[in-house]
Protein backbone atom coordinates (compact mmCIF):
# COMPACT_ATOMS: atom_id res chain seq x y z
CA UNK A 1 0.00 0.00 0.00
CA UNK A 2 2.80 2.50 0.88
CA UNK A 3 4.13 2.00 -3.10
CA UNK A 4 0.55 2.35 -4.33
CA UNK A 5 0.30 5.64 -2.33
CA UNK A 6 3.87 6.83 -3.39
CA UNK A 7 2.89 6.02 -7.04
CA UNK A 8 -0.12 8.06 -6.46
CA UNK A 9 2.42 11.04 -4.99
CA UNK A 10 4.64 10.97 -7.71
CA UNK A 11 1.09 11.44 -10.53
CA UNK A 12 0.24 14.48 -8.08
CA UNK A 13 3.45 16.00 -8.47
CA UNK A 14 5.10 14.83 -5.05
CA UNK A 15 8.47 12.97 -5.11
CA UNK A 16 7.63 11.47 -1.24
CA UNK A 17 4.80 10.15 0.50
CA UNK A 18 5.22 12.52 3.20
CA UNK A 19 4.98 15.82 0.87
CA UNK A 20 1.15 15.17 0.01
CA UNK A 21 -0.76 17.41 1.84
CA UNK A 22 -3.29 14.62 2.03
CA UNK A 23 -6.15 16.64 4.95
CA UNK A 24 -6.69 19.10 1.65
CA UNK A 25 -7.75 16.29 -0.48
CA UNK A 26 -11.01 16.68 -1.95
CA UNK A 27 -13.39 14.77 -3.58
CA UNK A 28 -12.81 16.18 -7.21
CA UNK A 29 -9.06 15.36 -6.63
CA UNK A 30 -9.63 11.80 -5.65
CA UNK A 31 -12.03 11.66 -9.29
CA UNK A 32 -8.99 13.30 -11.30
CA UNK A 33 -6.79 11.04 -9.68
CA UNK A 34 -8.98 7.70 -10.37
CA UNK A 35 -9.14 9.11 -14.46
CA UNK A 36 -5.62 9.37 -14.47
CA UNK A 37 -5.05 6.11 -13.45
CA UNK A 38 -7.54 4.84 -15.98
CA UNK A 39 -6.37 6.27 -18.97
CA UNK A 40 -2.56 4.89 -17.85
CA UNK A 41 -3.82 1.60 -17.79
CA UNK A 42 -4.31 0.13 -14.59
CA UNK A 43 -6.62 -2.54 -14.27
CA UNK A 44 -9.63 -1.71 -12.33
CA UNK A 45 -8.61 -4.02 -9.33
CA UNK A 46 -5.44 -1.80 -8.98
CA UNK A 47 -6.71 1.48 -8.90
CA UNK A 48 -9.78 0.79 -7.01
CA UNK A 49 -7.25 -0.87 -4.25
CA UNK A 50 -5.16 2.87 -4.65
CA UNK A 51 -8.27 4.56 -4.40
CA UNK A 52 -8.93 2.70 -0.66
CA UNK A 53 -5.57 3.54 0.21
CA UNK A 54 -6.27 7.16 -0.39
CA UNK A 55 -9.62 6.90 1.49
CA UNK A 56 -7.67 5.39 4.23
CA UNK A 57 -5.28 8.39 4.71
CA UNK A 58 -8.28 10.51 4.62
CA UNK A 59 -9.74 9.02 7.32
CA UNK A 60 -6.77 8.72 9.55
CA UNK A 61 -6.63 12.49 9.14
CA UNK A 62 -10.54 12.99 10.12
CA UNK A 63 -9.57 11.32 12.97
CA UNK A 64 -7.24 13.51 13.60
CA UNK A 65 -9.19 16.64 13.09
CA UNK A 66 -7.31 17.67 10.09
CA UNK A 67 -10.16 16.78 7.65
CA UNK A 68 -13.96 17.80 8.30
CA UNK A 69 -16.87 14.93 8.30
CA UNK A 70 -18.10 16.88 5.35
CA UNK A 71 -14.78 16.09 3.29
CA UNK A 72 -14.37 13.01 4.68
CA UNK A 73 -17.96 11.56 3.07
CA UNK A 74 -17.27 13.64 -0.09
CA UNK A 75 -14.20 11.41 -0.59
CA UNK A 76 -15.92 8.28 0.47
CA UNK A 77 -18.43 8.99 -2.37
CA UNK A 78 -15.68 8.74 -5.10
CA UNK A 79 -17.14 5.52 -6.76
CA UNK A 80 -15.09 2.47 -7.11
CA UNK A 81 -14.25 1.66 -10.84
CA UNK A 82 -15.70 -1.22 -12.37
CA UNK A 83 -14.42 -3.92 -14.80
CA UNK A 84 -11.98 -6.99 -13.85
CA UNK A 85 -9.47 -8.11 -15.74
CA UNK A 86 -7.96 -12.17 -16.16
CA UNK A 87 -6.36 -13.25 -13.33
CA UNK A 88 -2.29 -12.37 -12.82
CA UNK A 89 0.41 -14.99 -12.89
CA UNK A 90 0.17 -18.74 -13.95
CA UNK A 91 -0.54 -22.29 -12.93
CA UNK A 92 2.25 -24.85 -12.74
CA UNK A 93 1.66 -27.83 -14.67
CA UNK A 94 2.63 -31.63 -12.49
CA UNK A 95 5.06 -31.92 -15.33
CA UNK A 96 6.36 -28.33 -14.13
CA UNK A 97 6.60 -29.33 -10.20
CA UNK A 98 8.08 -32.66 -11.02
CA UNK A 99 11.06 -30.94 -12.55
CA UNK A 100 11.26 -28.67 -9.61
CA UNK A 101 11.49 -31.57 -6.84
CA UNK A 102 13.42 -33.56 -9.11
CA UNK A 103 16.29 -30.41 -9.39
CA UNK A 104 16.00 -30.15 -5.62
CA UNK A 105 16.55 -34.11 -5.59
CA UNK A 106 19.61 -33.87 -7.78
CA UNK A 107 21.42 -31.49 -4.97
CA UNK A 108 22.56 -34.52 -2.33
CA UNK A 109 23.61 -31.30 0.05
CA UNK A 110 21.07 -29.97 3.14
CA UNK A 111 20.11 -27.18 0.60
CA UNK A 112 18.53 -29.88 -1.78
CA UNK A 113 16.55 -31.44 1.13
CA UNK A 114 15.58 -27.95 2.75
CA UNK A 115 15.07 -26.33 -0.89
CA UNK A 116 12.37 -29.59 -1.57
CA UNK A 117 10.53 -28.45 1.49
CA UNK A 118 10.34 -24.98 0.66
CA UNK A 119 8.77 -25.55 -2.56
CA UNK A 120 6.22 -28.31 -1.21
CA UNK A 121 5.07 -26.34 0.86
CA UNK A 122 3.78 -23.19 -1.22
CA UNK A 123 2.40 -25.61 -3.49
CA UNK A 124 0.92 -28.01 -0.99
CA UNK A 125 -0.17 -25.43 1.60
CA UNK A 126 -0.48 -22.48 -0.63
CA UNK A 127 1.62 -20.45 1.63
CA UNK A 128 3.02 -16.92 0.35
CA UNK A 129 6.47 -16.25 0.77
CA UNK A 130 6.66 -14.41 3.89
CA UNK A 131 4.41 -17.10 5.53
CA UNK A 132 7.09 -19.87 5.01
CA UNK A 133 9.97 -17.54 6.06
CA UNK A 134 8.22 -17.07 9.57
CA UNK A 135 7.20 -20.77 9.77
CA UNK A 136 9.08 -21.90 13.39
CA UNK A 137 9.78 -25.29 14.28
CA UNK A 138 6.07 -25.20 16.67
CA UNK A 139 4.32 -24.19 14.03
CA UNK A 140 4.45 -27.51 12.53
CA UNK A 141 3.08 -30.80 14.52
CA UNK A 142 4.73 -33.97 12.46
CA UNK A 143 2.03 -36.44 14.31
CA UNK A 144 -1.06 -34.48 13.23
CA UNK A 145 0.19 -32.85 10.01
CA UNK A 146 -1.20 -29.44 11.26
CA UNK A 147 0.85 -26.68 10.63
CA UNK A 148 -0.31 -22.91 11.78
CA UNK A 149 0.34 -20.51 9.79
CA UNK A 150 -0.03 -16.20 10.37
CA UNK A 151 -0.60 -14.40 7.77
CA UNK A 152 -2.01 -11.27 6.54
CA UNK A 153 -3.30 -9.01 8.86
CA UNK A 154 -1.91 -10.92 12.08
CA UNK A 155 -4.50 -13.77 11.40
CA UNK A 156 -4.10 -17.53 12.00
CA UNK A 157 -4.79 -19.80 9.85
CA UNK A 158 -4.47 -24.03 10.30
CA UNK A 159 -3.44 -26.05 7.57
CA UNK A 160 -2.45 -29.61 7.14
CA UNK A 161 0.35 -31.02 5.57
CA UNK A 162 0.06 -34.63 3.68
CA UNK A 163 1.34 -36.58 1.34
CA UNK A 164 4.60 -35.51 -1.00
CA UNK A 165 4.50 -32.51 1.20
CA UNK A 166 4.74 -34.12 4.39
CA UNK A 167 7.47 -36.63 3.47
CA UNK A 168 9.51 -33.92 1.93
CA UNK A 169 9.39 -31.85 5.63
CA UNK A 170 9.79 -34.98 7.45
CA UNK A 171 13.21 -35.57 5.67
CA UNK A 172 14.36 -31.64 6.70
CA UNK A 173 13.39 -32.06 9.93
CA UNK A 174 15.48 -34.52 10.49
CA UNK A 175 18.27 -32.36 9.33
CA UNK A 176 17.44 -29.81 11.00
CA UNK A 177 16.93 -31.08 14.51
CA UNK A 178 14.42 -30.61 17.12
CA UNK A 179 15.92 -27.11 18.14
CA UNK A 180 12.96 -24.28 18.93
CA UNK A 181 13.58 -21.65 16.42
CA UNK A 182 12.89 -21.02 12.51
CA UNK A 183 11.30 -24.00 11.01
CA UNK A 184 14.07 -23.29 7.91
CA UNK A 185 17.68 -22.02 8.40
CA UNK A 186 19.99 -20.76 5.85
CA UNK A 187 23.01 -22.78 4.58
CA UNK A 188 26.32 -21.64 3.53
CA UNK A 189 28.36 -22.77 0.86
CA UNK A 190 29.90 -25.83 2.86
CA UNK A 191 26.59 -26.97 3.20
CA UNK A 192 26.56 -26.38 7.01
CA UNK A 193 23.15 -24.58 8.45
CA UNK A 194 23.14 -21.20 10.00
CA UNK A 195 21.30 -21.89 12.85
CA UNK A 196 21.00 -18.63 14.58
CA UNK A 197 18.51 -16.91 12.31
CA UNK A 198 16.11 -18.26 10.37
CA UNK A 199 15.57 -17.73 6.21
CA UNK A 200 14.20 -14.62 4.83
CA UNK A 201 11.23 -13.88 2.71
CA UNK A 202 13.69 -12.99 -0.10
CA UNK A 203 15.91 -16.11 0.52
CA UNK A 204 12.62 -18.39 -0.84
CA UNK A 205 12.07 -16.36 -3.94
CA UNK A 206 16.37 -16.85 -4.55
CA UNK A 207 15.52 -21.17 -3.61
CA UNK A 208 12.80 -21.00 -6.22
CA UNK A 209 14.17 -19.06 -9.01
CA UNK A 210 17.08 -21.34 -8.21
CA UNK A 211 15.32 -24.13 -8.77
CA UNK A 212 13.38 -23.44 -11.71
CA UNK A 213 16.44 -22.28 -13.77
CA UNK A 214 18.12 -25.62 -13.08
CA UNK A 215 14.78 -27.84 -13.87
CA UNK A 216 14.16 -25.78 -16.83
CA UNK A 217 11.06 -24.16 -15.33
CA UNK A 218 10.67 -20.39 -17.03
CA UNK A 219 8.37 -17.23 -15.60
CA UNK A 220 7.68 -18.48 -12.33
CA UNK A 221 6.74 -16.95 -9.54
CA UNK A 222 6.51 -17.58 -6.14
CA UNK A 223 2.92 -16.81 -5.18
CA UNK A 224 2.36 -19.15 -9.00
CA UNK A 225 2.67 -21.66 -6.52
CA UNK A 226 -0.30 -20.41 -4.42
CA UNK A 227 -2.52 -19.20 -7.61
CA UNK A 228 -1.62 -23.53 -8.51
CA UNK A 229 -2.63 -24.71 -5.31
CA UNK A 230 -5.63 -23.08 -5.32
CA UNK A 231 -6.86 -23.51 -8.69
CA UNK A 232 -5.97 -27.86 -8.27
CA UNK A 233 -8.20 -27.67 -5.43
CA UNK A 234 -11.13 -25.93 -7.61
CA UNK A 235 -10.24 -28.61 -10.35
CA UNK A 236 -10.62 -31.00 -7.81
CA UNK A 237 -14.13 -29.76 -6.56
CA UNK A 238 -13.18 -28.52 -3.39
CA UNK A 239 -15.38 -26.47 -2.70
CA UNK A 240 -15.01 -22.56 -3.20
CA UNK A 241 -15.18 -21.48 0.84
CA UNK A 242 -13.02 -24.54 2.21
CA UNK A 243 -10.47 -23.21 -0.47
CA UNK A 244 -11.08 -19.57 0.63
CA UNK A 245 -10.31 -20.62 4.14
CA UNK A 246 -7.42 -22.52 3.24
CA UNK A 247 -6.03 -19.30 1.57
CA UNK A 248 -6.90 -17.19 4.54
CA UNK A 249 -8.90 -15.22 1.70
CA UNK A 250 -11.91 -13.38 3.68
CA UNK A 251 -13.89 -13.01 0.34
CA UNK A 252 -14.69 -15.48 -1.98
CA UNK A 253 -14.54 -12.63 -4.78
CA UNK A 254 -10.54 -12.59 -3.93
CA UNK A 255 -10.57 -16.18 -4.71
CA UNK A 256 -12.53 -16.06 -7.54
CA UNK A 257 -10.86 -13.02 -9.35
CA UNK A 258 -7.11 -13.75 -8.56
CA UNK A 259 -6.37 -17.42 -7.87
CA UNK A 260 -9.12 -19.08 -10.16
CA UNK A 261 -6.92 -20.21 -13.23
CA UNK A 262 -8.66 -23.19 -13.74
CA UNK A 263 -8.46 -21.82 -17.74
CA UNK A 264 -10.17 -22.55 -20.53
CA UNK A 265 -10.30 -26.56 -20.39
CA UNK A 266 -12.92 -25.74 -17.32
CA UNK A 267 -15.41 -23.45 -19.46
CA UNK A 268 -14.64 -26.39 -22.47
CA UNK A 269 -15.41 -28.94 -20.38
CA UNK A 270 -18.81 -27.21 -18.94
CA UNK A 271 -20.07 -26.84 -22.09
CA UNK A 272 -19.16 -30.37 -23.09
CA UNK A 273 -22.02 -31.09 -20.52
CA UNK A 274 -25.17 -29.32 -22.56
CA UNK A 275 -26.46 -31.35 -25.11
CA UNK A 276 -28.01 -29.99 -28.21
CA UNK A 277 -30.36 -32.82 -30.18
CA UNK A 278 -29.54 -31.94 -33.48
CA UNK A 279 -28.26 -34.81 -35.82
CA UNK A 280 -26.15 -34.40 -39.13
CA UNK A 281 -27.59 -34.51 -42.33
CA UNK A 282 -26.62 -37.19 -44.80
CA UNK A 283 -27.40 -34.58 -47.81
CA UNK A 284 -27.53 -30.50 -47.70
CA UNK A 285 -28.96 -28.63 -49.80
CA UNK A 286 -27.91 -25.96 -52.11
CA UNK A 287 -26.81 -22.87 -51.13
CA UNK A 288 -23.24 -21.50 -51.41
CA UNK A 289 -23.10 -18.04 -52.77
CA UNK A 290 -23.36 -17.87 -56.06
CA UNK A 291 -25.88 -21.20 -56.24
Amino acid sequence: MAAKLKGVAMLIGHESIVTVPWPLLRHQHLVAIKTRLVESGYAPATVNTILYGVKGVCRAAFNLGEMTSDDLQRVQAVRPVRGERLPAGRRLTKGELAALMDACGRDETAAGVRDAAVLALLYACGLRRSEVAALTIDSHDPESGELRVIGKGDKERLLYVDNGAADALADWRMIRGGEPGPLFFPINKGGRLIADRGISDQAVYTILKKRAREAGVRDIKTHDARRSFLSDLLELNVDALTCAKLAGHASLDTLRQSYDLRGEESKRQAVALLHVPYRRRTTLPSGRLGE
